[in-house]
């Protein structure tokens, strides 16, 4: 009960009124899409009206959200209040259950939105979403998809609206470097292994890859199993493993972990093998910098810059490239990250227009233009982009045939959060990927 009470109190403590902001770019001034901007303006009068939305974004993410926020104000007249919480998930559910739900929930994940939207809290998008959405979202039927959840009465509607996304699928390196060696950015997996092995016959190590982050020390793995499993399996594939519908110890789960173990030979990996479990991922791609460097390759997420050595200017001293996908089993481009899923805990008209609000070019360069946002939105300025480093990401993300989240993110916690991540570190220990698959499975059976 105790944290029950701090998350109502934190939420409480954390509303505010976007209307408070003044509007971060004048009206009509820069290389914004001013137009959607006015002609939403001139289609929707909301005044009077006020919309709640509960998210998970507090301090400076709020403060950037709300920067968007005072726009749709401005467009509608209506008065938005927006609560943001560190207990979103506990307080959402108390919400829903309670009747006193928001009228719009932000979601950090779809699994939460699935479990609402099956209980009945969750109100299927307007009419015409979802078409919207795979016409105008790169890789956009990957989007519909991944916010299509049964309702209570077992029938499938599309029930969020992503807005904001992260990307997995990169891997970063120090360009000097390569350059000083002779190497050049593989555009195939197949490339990426040669390079590999043309690195070793130099007398250099590829890769450095830490496994270490306390309980919970595995997780960098599953992020390279993922994203092996969409360069090697189709996506419906990749869904299924992810649901259980195929086994753990299916023999494509198998195999995209044994892609991942190729990368972690001794010869491969900085200290070895042996070093990659107790060796922090915070620590891992320090080795890039170091001269000589210990290694010339690091995969990881957009956040990995936070602990690149102090003074680290990206794209200068250090860069990335898409993690990329194999030529020979045309599976097109796909591109492992996350993304915030907004949807409608409580029906208002304002929520309905909203929603509609998401789909405008503006709602989405107000943020971008300013950093931390990504966006699958084909229809952006992307020179409005206040970030070089954001704007390379982001054409990564409009360049993508296919998005999938983070898999153990939507697989139950004691498989997701727990018997992957520890198959993993036995995976590099020397168990074979058949025998961890097989545990890994056994774990999820008895959590049925």
């Amino acid at each position: 009960m105790k944290s029950i009470f701090l998350a109502g109190v934190a939420g409480l403590a954390l509303a505010s009124a976007a209307s408070a902001q003044e509007l971060k770019f004048p009206v009509g001034e820069g290389d914004f899409n001013w137009d959607s901007f006015n002609q939403f303006a001139e289609s929707h009068d909301l005044s009077g009206q006020t919309l709640t939305v509960f998210g998970p974004w507090l301090s400076g993410d709020q403060a950037l959200f709300e920067s968007m926020l005072a726009y749709f104000e401005e467009a509608t007249g209506a008065d938005v209040q927006y609560t943001g919480s560190d207990g979103f998930e506990t307080q959402i559910r108390i919400d829903t259950e309670a009747g006193s739900a928001p009228n719009i929930a932000v979601f950090p994940q779809p699994g939460l939105a699935r479990d609402l939207a099956a209980l009945g809290y969750l109100e299927p998008m307007p009419e015409g979403t979802g078409d919207w959405v795979a016409e105008n979202y790169a890789a956009g039927q990957s989007w519909v998809d991944l916010a299509t959840f049964e309702g209570p009465e077992g029938g499938e509607n599309l029930y969020g609206f992503f807005y904001k996304a992260d990307v997995k699928s990169l891997v970063w390196y120090v360009p000097e470097n390569f350059e000083d060696a002779g190497y050049e950015v593989p555009q195939s997996m197949e490339e990426l292994k040669a390079l590999t092995e043309q690195m070793v016959e130099d007398g250099e190590t590829p890769w450095c890859i830490g496994l270490g982050s306390g309980g919970a020390t595995g997780w960098p793995a599953t992020d390279w199993v993922e994203d092996m499993m969409l360069r090697t399996q189709s996506p419906e594939t990749y869904d299924k493993w992810v649901t259980n519908e195929i086994p753990f110890n299916d023999p494509a789960v198998v195999g995209a972990i044994e892609e991942f173990g190729w990368f972690v030979s001794d010869d491969y990996v900085a200290g070895g093998k042996a070093a990659v479990a107790s060796t922090d991922f915070r620590d891992s791609p320090k080795g890039l910098f170091d001269s000589p460097p210990q290694c010339y390759m690091h995969r990881q997420a957009s956040f990995i810059p936070t602990f690149f050595p102090e003074g680290t200017e990206v794209g200068v001293d250090a860069d990335f490239f898409y993690f990329p996908a194999y030529e020979e089993k045309d599976l097109g481009q796909p591109v492992l990250g996350a993304g915030t899923m907004f949807g409608i805990t409580e029906a208002s008209e304002a929520a309905e227009v909203f929603i509609q609000w998401l789909q405008t070019p503006i709602a989405h360069e107000i943020w971008m233009a300013q950093t931390g946002f990504l966006t699958p939105l084909t229809t952006v300025n992307t020179d409005v982009f206040g970030d070089p480093t954001l704007k390379k990401m982001n054409d990564i993300l409009l360049e993508a045939t296919t998005f999938r989240f983070d898999g153990s993110d939507l697989m139950p916690g004691g498989v997701g959060a727990g018997s992957f991540w520890t198959g993993m570190v036995d995976y590099v220990g020397g168990e074979s990927a058949e025998s961890v698959a097989s545990e890994i499975q056994d774990s999820w059976d008895a959590l049925k």
